[in-house]
């Protein structure tokens, strides 16, 4: 059975930009599509989290406009990142799909969700929260912070913002780091300077933003994070499930920003319910 480890990278023209993209899975009517985190590429994603839910369903990862291995420059606004994404999912000729956006890849599957109500199914927001408050302005200085430490360290910033500094947090940051090396073939490119920047500016922009009304998204939403999340508070995705009117929230303990990837042996059947329903 095929892996997200040895999976090939596919790629598709859409209104001029080469979006690359890898799929994998149960074949089913409705895939899920991931929407990754700020920095992220196609490697960043945790193969037991894509394998365990690829098990039962359809899964697609891709990256979006101007990351990794995809063309074009990353936009400086949300609503332009959820437009793009909507415009690949339709390329790939799906009616329907199922979200799972973690962390920035969270806020695009709240603007899909608000832009295309019908093409969105069920969603899955981790380490997340509702775009406007929530302290998300101050993303640029806890960043920047993280990758100082990261640099005395040597350690990818990672280390400082996805997991707790505790014995059981690093042990749980080694481990993940281990998975994420599994793939050694067809690896995609690195994040560009210009993507870092202009993702920044859309995550600081956002967290300035009128709140956007979701009351109006009415797909069932499963809302997780972690209870020590340094980037996006535990209290803004307890905001964010407040706001949904048709969600359930589940808070790990002991974890942070990575509270999805430390807990995924109880975090996947949750997501696998969840979708189940």
């Amino acid at each position: 059975m095929t892996t997200w480890k040895d999976v090939p990278t596919s790629s598709i023209n859409v209104d001029g930009v080469r979006y690359v993209y890898r799929e994998l899975g149960t074949d089913t009517d409705v895939p899920v599509v991931f929407l990754h985190h700020f920095t992220a590429v196609l490697d960043d994603w945790d193969p037991r989290v894509i394998d365990g839910i690829a098990a039962q369903h359809r899964v697609i990862a891709f990256d979006n406009r101007g990351v990794g291995g995809t063309g074009s420059k990353v936009p400086t606004d949300l609503e332009q990142m959820g437009a793009d994404a909507i415009a690949f999912i339709r390329a790939l000729g799906h009616g329907k799909v199922d979200l799972f956006g973690f962390s920035v890849g969270g806020a695009v599957a709240q603007m899909i969700a608000l832009q295309a109500p019908d093409l969105v199914r069920r969603m899955v927001l981790a380490g997340t929260g509702p775009r406007g408050g929530g302290g998300i302005w101050k993303m640029p200085f806890i960043v920047g912070g993280a990758y100082a430490k990261a640099a005395l360290a040597r350690k990818d910033a990672r280390h400082f913002l996805f997991f707790p500094r505790t014995l059981e947090g690093k042990k749980a940051a080694n481990a993940y780091f281990d998975r994420l090396a599994e793939r050694t073939n067809d690896r995609d490119k690195p994040i560009s300077n210009q993507a870092r920047l202009a993702q920044l500016r859309a995550i600081t922009t956002g967290g300035l933003h009128a709140p956007d009304d979701l009351s109006k998204i009415t797909a069932p939403v499963f809302v997780a994070n972690g209870d020590h999340d340094l980037m996006v508070a535990s209290e803004h995705s307890e905001d964010l499930a407040e706001r949904l009117p048709n969600s359930t929230i589940t808070i790990y303990p002991n974890s942070g920003h990575g509270g999805v990837f430390q807990h995924h042996e109880t975090f996947v059947p949750e997501v696998l319910r969840f979708l189940a329903d």
